[in-house]
């Protein structure tokens, strides 16, 4: 089987120029191969056919938001295990609480500078299924 020699990342955002930047940025400075949607209907086809190895996602979109978009990509053998960041200009605590318990990794705000982004990046791919698994399973039980 073939290894891909740089790490994919799907990166999903109504705004198209935000969009551009930061692919530019991340192929860049970061060395990674960068897929663009949208909205979260179009990313979740775009998942289907690349199978990244991050997903960068905002919360406010057209189709599927960025939370039902995460609880689609959790919910799927298929993609399950795939770090998920969210990237959202939404900053207030039950913003954050909300998109943690629907199965991302990490929530940024926007703004976020591009080094930022990388080293987040480098930290969730670094985590295995496992300790997600775990962190998942321990943020359930804090809430209960």
């Amino acid at each position: 089987m073939a290894t891909k020699s740089t790490q994919t990342i799907l990166m999903v955002d109504d705004n198209q120029d935000l969009l551009d930047i930061f692919a530019d940025l991340l192929t860049a400075k970061g060395n990674y191969t960068v897929v663009t949607a949208t909205n979260g209907a179009l990313a979740l086809e775009r998942c289907m056919e690349t199978q990244p190895d991050c997903v960068i996602i905002d919360v406010k979109m057209p189709e599927l938001d960025g939370y039902q978009l995460v609880r689609a990509l959790r919910g799927d053998p298929a993609t399950e295990h795939i770090p998920l960041i969210i990237l959202s200009a939404m900053a207030q605590d039950r913003d954050k609480l909300i998109g943690t318990l629907s199965g991302v990794d990490r929530y940024l705000v926007k703004p976020v500078t591009p080094l930022e982004l990388i080293a987040i990046i480098q930290e969730v791919l670094a985590t295995d299924a496992a300790e997600r698994l775990r962190r998942m399973q321990h943020l359930a039980e804090e809430e209960i």
